[in-house]
């Protein structure tokens, strides 16, 4: 038996965290068959080994973010932790664990010095920028013990010391409500450090600061007209003395070789403008420029509640493809997301041109589905040798890159992408014996990482790639079973809620952080995407039993709730509205206006309501805010009884008689009588036979059309509308060649071309959804109870599948559940 080193909230690096009392989990290992924890006893150390505190034995069988037993910490405060157990009827305790580390960040905001340094000064309004390096030279004049780098931008930033990088994050700090919250980030810099001369800097780019965001050609500096660098380097000596650098008017600014970095058009190099040794010490600065220090941020500076983005795979090209028009084009394998890496040797001054695409399209890069977003990098030689070069500050969703003016033949070794997203760890497992559905899932796994990049993104190549509520409200169950995505959505969560409160009718934004122009605001409240703000905590409290999530999040799930009461109290119990989102891009909508969905949009919106309203109920009741629940609970039924009288014949007929709108009906249990419930059922099986089991769902009905008809007793139904290929259908794309989920279902035509839409995303996950209902109903992996620390397993076979299985590694360990027929085939479809 052993016990892991215990893990502190959701951190997978906690150093630099920003809780002062973390609460901690672990795990025991162990072979003896039904073994469970009866007690626990937990040790703190001080970085110098005192013992801060020892609980000694506690009877307790929780194991799962356990409160913090000692004293909260302080900035800066370092600590060791080790637990050990005693199992139901056992006198002597498991062995120690190792011991786990953790150091608290900047927890107050006197604790910074530093103020905010930009490069700009006169830089022309309404145009790219330049990347700007920026330098300090600094002497120590003994042994470094410590150090530590605290360190953040508006804009993005990558940091050096001594001519080192510092760490390996990309795209840092990352995106953030920046009027609301700036996430810093905390390094150890101590091996980098010198006794004598030694210089810090950094290159500072737009990022999604003063980048261009939005679509139509997008705006520019929605957040501020000035890019900055804060970074607060502090140093601790062997003689107990410190010394602090940090960003101020000593600093100096200058260009170097990005000639600009943009989220949507790509980066623009030019090795000849290379600065070598920039960031070391010795450099010739004669000719750079102070900075211009800015005023303090009025945004709270927050520590990171997960995972950066970074580098987490090489891909080499599978096909070099020469186009009908001559052109040279990579083939990757995998739609996928991040960039190029290129080693290149050719004569200076000689550019490069890398364009990148999901899709061809008449075997030609297809670049119409990006719309405003040039997605175009431009490499400039220098002329030395061999050169090596990845954008900095850019990324792309591409599958194919066309090489444009390689000096040369093209060696395809020499180009690698380069794949980019948040760094959580890989959680869930699906695995069946159609190896379409295999693929299927495998898609819905790719398009997941590579939309989760810093926030939950709806795409990852358009001039679009924003936080949209809806798509990670649908998604999320199954998010949060196959990566750990906690910490990362803990913090867009955090974000949602500040741009939401901030606003005066408590509705949340369609997307966040909030980028969309006045014009949008005027659509009024959306329901689906809105309710991510109650119906996401939920999920992540569900799938990883943290109630502290439902805690920090009741302000925002409270201020949507009274907003759906004041809705409905405005339409005589009835949410009424001109416009919503409802069903988007139903497979029947029109190329051109993906929101006319065949499902009336009250419909969608009142259910989605009862739905919110009921969770919402429950969450008070475990917050023990029970006049609320009482509320909330009242809410919903009234809700639901007008939805009946409004939408439901007494037989079950629904007004729309669409699978969008059964599927709401039976999924959010909203038809009161039993004969409403068969009605309703043997609907959903009419009306999905006569559509040739093809799927007629949009955003809203496709994560519960499976479960609908199984809850109708139709479970070979869902089967065989899973293992449909005709369009639309979930495997229609992938046997179009898709690596992975499509914003349509007709992304790109049985002919091999693109939608004439102007929404062809080619990595979109919220389709994918359909994955929850692969592990929890075709496995039979579910969680029962929060944190799965209880489980279900209760496959459900069918269709021609003749075995399929699921592993997940949950909070107390790896569970596996799966099935296989032996020596027969299955039932037959429908």
């Amino acid at each position: 038996m052993h016990v892991t080193p215990p893990a502190f909230e959701h951190h997978r690096e906690p150093l630099g965290i920003g809780e002062s009392a973390p609460r901690l989990s672990w795990r025991t290992v162990t072979d003896t068959a039904g073994w469970r924890q009866a007690a626990r006893q937990v040790e703190i150390t001080a970085a110098d080994g005192t013992v801060l505190a020892d609980t000694g034995r506690v009877a307790s069988a929780e194991s799962l973010l356990v409160p913090w037993p000692g004293r909260r910490l302080g900035s800066r405060e370092r600590v060791g932790v080790r637990v050990r157990v005693w199992g139901e009827g056992e006198d002597e305790p498991s062995p120690w664990s190792p011991a786990a580390h953790a150091e608290t960040g900047l927890l107050e905001p006197a604790d910074w010095t530093a103020r905010p340094v930009t490069p700009d000064r006169d830089a022309p309004v309404g145009e790219p920028l330049p990347a700007a390096l920026l330098r300090r030279d600094f002497t120590l004049t003994g042994t470094v013990t410590s150090a530590r780098l605290y360190i953040t931008a508006y804009g993005v930033y990558a940091a050096e010391i001594n001519g080192e990088p510092v760490g390996d994050h990309v795209l840092a700090p990352g995106w953030t409500s920046y009027q609301h919250r700036l996430r810093y980030q905390t390094f150890d810099v101590t091996p980098l450090l010198r006794t004598g001369e030694n210089t810090v800097g950094s290159l500072l780019g737009e990022g999604w600061y003063t980048g261009r965001l939005g679509f139509h050609g997008g705006r520019r500096s929605i957040y501020g007209e000035h890019r900055a660098l804060l970074a607060q380097l502090e140093i601790g000596y062997a003689d107990g003395t410190t010394q602090t650098i940090v960003t101020d008017d000593h600093w100096r600014t200058t260009a170097g070789p990005v000639q600009r970095s943009e989220i949507y058009d790509g980066e623009a190099y030019d090795a000849r403008c290379e600065r070598p040794g920039w960031s070391a010490p010795g450099h010739d600065a004669s000719d750079w420029a102070p900075a211009r220090e800015l005023p303090s941020p009025r945004a709270e500076l927050v520590a990171p509640t997960g995972p950066p983005v970074r580098r987490t795979q090489t891909v080499a090209a599978v096909e070099v493809i020469t186009t009908p028009s001559g052109k040279t084009v990579l083939d990757f394998g995998q739609n996928l997301v991040g960039r190029l890496r290129i080693r290149v040797s050719g004569p200076a001054g000689h550019e490069i041109a890398l364009r990148h695409a999901e899709v061809l399209e008449h075997g030609e890069l297809s670049t119409r589905p990006l719309r405003f977003a040039r997605a175009t990098d431009t490499y400039v030689l220098r002329g030395e040798g061999t050169e090596s070069y990845e954008p900095r500050f850019t990324f792309h969703g591409f599958r194919y890159a066309e090489i444009g003016n390689w000096p040369g033949p093209l060696d395809p070794t020499r180009v690698e992408a380069v794949v980019l997203h948040t760094d959580m760890a890989r959680t869930g497992w699906f695995e069946c014996s159609d190896p379409l559905v295999g693929r299927l899932h495998e898609n819905v796994v790719q398009g997941m990482r590579g939309n989760f990049l810093d926030i939950p993104t709806d795409c990852p190549q358009r001039d679009e790639r924003m936080g949209w509520t809806g798509d990670i409200q649908v998604f999320a169950p199954t998010a949060s079973f196959l990566h750990d995505c906690s910490g990362m959505l803990l913090g867009w969560l955090r974000d949602l809620s500040a741009e939401q409160l901030a606003r005066p009718d408590g509705v949340p934004p369609l997307v966040v952080p909030d980028v969309l122009p006045a014009a949008f605001q005027g659509v009024g409240a959306q329901a689906v995407w809105a309710d991510v703000a109650v119906l996401l905590p939920w999920t992540l409290y569900q799938r990883f039993g943290d109630l502290e999530v439902l805690r920090t999040q009741y302000p925002s799930m409270r201020a949507w709730g009274e907003a759906t009461i004041r809705l409905t109290a405005e339409g005589d119990g009835l949410w009424r509205q001109d416009f919503q989102l409802g069903d988007w891009l139903d497979p029947q909508a029109p190329p051109d206006r993906p929101g006319e969905a065949r499902t009336d949009g009250d419909l969608v919106a009142n259910a989605y309501v009862v739905r919110s309203a009921e969770v919402l109920a429950g969450t008070a009741e475990l917050l023990d805010d029970t006049e609320n629940a009482a509320r909330f609970r009242a809410h919903a039924q009234a809700v639901r009884e007008r939805f009946a009288d409004r939408f439901v014949t007494p037989d079950g007929r629904l007004a729309s008689d669409t699978q969008t709108a059964y599927a709401l009906a039976i999924a959010f249990s909203l038809l009161p009588t039993e004969r409403q419930r068969r009605g309703a059922a043997r609907q959903l099986a009419y009306i999905v036979r006569r559509a040739s089991f093809r799927i007629a769902t949009g955003f809203t009905g496709t994560p519960l059309i499976c479960d609908a008809l199984c809850a109708a007793g139709e479970p070979q139904l869902a089967y065989r509308m899973l293992l449909e290929k005709g369009c639309p259908s979930w495997l229609y794309p992938v046997t179009m060649g898709a690596t992975t989920v499509w914003e349509r279902w007709d992304s790109m035509l049985s002919d091999g071309t693109v939608n004439p839409g102007e929404m062809t995303s080619f990595n979109h996950y919220a389709l994918g959804a359909v994955a929850d209902w692969l592990h929890r109903t075709v496995a039979g992996l579910a969680a029962t109870g929060p944190g799965w620390r209880r489980l279900r397993i209760a496959p459900v076979p069918g269709g021609d599948l003749t075995w399929a299985k699921a592993a997940h590694e949950t909070p107390y360990g790896r569970a596996e559940a799966g099935w296989r027929i032996e020596g027969a085939l299955s039932s037959s479809r429908h």
